[in-house]
């Protein structure tokens, strides 16, 4: 089964620290799948990637500042991981505000790895079911949500992923969830 993804425009909200992995590979499935995607981050410029969150791993271009951004110009949102990045989203007031208002729709919005960490700070995990990296399931419990140890977990408009040894089960499954979300145009 094939999933188009074409017309779709794909926010990954992300900034520095972001785990090289996380955000290249699903990326790269998206855009496989048609996708188009934007960079959203809450500096201009570029973005520091980061290997096993201690190495460099490179920049990525900021294509739009979250602060000017709209959920309206994206059907999907997607947060990657590495432990710097979600821990500075969710410390910005843009940040949790579109990751807030993103899923006061039914759009989807997938989370690999300390991705969910922005999801908690925006108070949407209550009573959703919910995997992540270890070392953030107590916050996800304290925020409400079912915890589960499993390499893809789907509940509604969120897909949550354990970490990148999930990413060959992650990948395809951001493309099937957001394919099935898609709204015909």
């Amino acid at each position: 089964m094939t999933h188009d993804l074409h017309s779709q425009k794909v926010a990954i909200l992300v900034t520095d620290g972001v785990e090289r992995v996380e955000l290249d590979q699903p990326r790269g499935a998206l855009l496989g799948a048609g996708a188009t995607t934007d960079v959203v981050s809450i500096h201009p410029g570029e973005i520091e990637a980061r290997q096993f969150d201690s190495v460099a791993a490179g920049t990525f271009p900021v294509d739009r500042l979250v602060a000017d951004a709209s959920v309206d110009d994206y059907d999907a949102l997607f947060l990657p991981g590495g432990i710097g990045n979600p821990d500075r989203l969710r410390a910005d007031r843009d940040a949790v505000a579109f990751v807030k208002a993103f899923a006061a729709t039914s759009k989807p919005v997938a989370a690999i790895c300390h991705g969910p960490w922005t999801l908690v700070e925006a108070d949407v995990v209550r009573g959703r079911r919910i995997t992540s990296w270890p070392s953030i399931r107590t916050d996800l419990r304290n925020a409400g949500a079912e915890v589960v140890d499993e390499e893809v977990v789907v509940d509604g408009q969120f897909l949550t992923s354990r970490s990148p040894a999930d990413l060959a089960a992650f990948c395809p499954a951001i493309v099937a969830h957001f394919a099935r979300a898609r709204v015909p145009g």
